[in-house]
C-alpha cells in the first residue's frame, strides 16, 4: 500500500505540489494581535505580512496534539503506512508532540507502520525533503526506503537566509535592539544559516545585492554539480527579489529546476517581510 506523507505548514510547498502528490498538510498556529490562526488555512501569508508591516506582534505555536493524533489514527486504522515529516525540532515543539502521539497510536494499532521524522529544516528546505519523499511514495517505494532517503537528504540539506529588516529578528530574540537599530541605519543585511536544526547568524553584509552575491558564494563553497538537483527559494512577500536571486543562480549554475514560493506564517512570523531564503544540497540525492 502506498505510503502517506504528512507535513506541517512550515514546509512552505506550493499548493499545486501538495495537491498533486496528495501530501497532507497540518497547520501550525500563528498568533497575531492576540488572535489564533491556522497557518495557510485561516490566515494567508499576505495577510500576516500586512499585519506585521502595520506593527502587529506575531508568534507561533505547534500543531495541536489532538490534530496530530486524529490524523495518524485515521491512517493506522486503515493500515496505511504513514510518515509525518515535521518542522525542525530546533524551531518548534511539534516533533516532540508528534512522537508522543505516534507512540499512543502505535500502542492502539500495534501492526501499523507510523513514523515521525524530524526534518531539522525549515521553509522550502524542509519542503524539498517532503517533496522528494512524496515522489518516492508516488512511485510505490517502501516505508523503510523513504525513511532512509530522508536521513540522507537531511544530512546534505543547506539553508541560507537573508532578512530585510533586523527588527523582526530582534522581536524573536535573535539580535539585540542596538544591533537591530544600527543594522537598519547602516542597511546591514545579515546572512544566516541552519545548524543542527536551528537558525544562526553567519555574517553581515551591507546591502541586498551583496547579500545575494554572498549567498551564491556560499552555495559554490558548499555544493558541487547542481544539474540534477532541485533547488528552492522562498520569500516573505518579495517575489521580485526571489526572481533576481533565481536569475543569478541560473546564470551561475545553469539550472532551471527551482521551486519558488512565499514563506508562510510558521517562519514568516519570526523572519518578517522581505526575507529571502535559498535551499540546496551539498551533493545530489536524486530520488525521482
Amino acid at each position: 500500500m502506498k505510503v502517506k506523507i504528512i507535513a506541517d505548514s512550515g514546509c512552505d510547498l506550493p499548493k499545486q505540489i501538495l495537491d498533486n502528490l496528495q501530501i497532507e498538510m497540518m497547520p501550525l498556529i500563528v498568533q497575531a494581535d492576540g488572535e489564533d490562526y491556522l497557518d495557510r488555512k485561516t490566515i494567508e501569508p499576505l495577510q500576516l505580512y500586512s499585519k506585521m508591516r502595520n506593527g502587529s506582534a506575531t508568534k507561533t505555536a505547534q500543531v495541536s496534539p489532538l490534530t496530530i493524533k486524529e490524523t495518524l489514527t485515521t491512517y493506522a486504522k486503515q493500515n496505511i503506512p504513514v510518515i509525518y515529516i515535521t518542522l525542525s525540532s530546533g524551531l518548534s515543539g511539534t516533533f516532540q508532540t508528534a512522537v508522543l502521539m505516534k507512540n499512543e497510536v502505535s500502542e492502539e494499532f500495534p501492526d501499523s507502520s507510523v513514523a515521525v521524522f524530524d526534518s531539522l529544516g525549515a521553509s522550502l528546505g524542509y519542503g524539498l525533503m517532503v517533496y522528494e519523499a512524496a515522489l518516492l511514495a508516488e512511485k510505490g517505494e517502501c516505508f523503510e526506503n523513504i525513511l532512509s532517503m530522508l536521513s540522507t537528504f537531511r544530512e546534505n540539506l543547506q539553508h541560507i537566509f537573508t532578512v530585510d529588516d533586523l527588527e523582526y529578528l530582534f522581536r524573536g530574540g535573535r539580535v539585540s535592539k542596538t544591533a537591530a537599530f544600527m543594522g537598519s541605519l547602516l542597511k546591514i543585511k545579515p546572512v544566516l544559516h541552519m545548524e543542527d536544526g536551528k537558525l544562526f547568524p553567519l555574517e553581515k553584509v551591507r546591502g541586498r545585492k551583496k547579500a545575494f552575491a554572498r549567498m551564491l558564494e556560499l552555495m559554490k563553497e558548499r555544493t558541487g554539480d547542481t544539474s540534477n538537483m532541485t533547488l528552492a527559494i522562498s520569500h516573505g512577500d518579495d517575489i521580485e527579489s526571489a526572481n533576481v536571486l533565481k536569475e543569478m543562480i541560473i546564470k551561475e549554475f545553469h539550472t532551471n529546476e527551482i521551486i519558488i514560493n512565499m514563506i508562510g506564517g510558521a517562519i514568516g512570523a519570526h523572519a518578517g517581510p522581505g526575507t529571502v531564503a535559498l535551499f540546496f544540497l551539498e551533493k545530489p540525492v536524486r530520488t525521482s
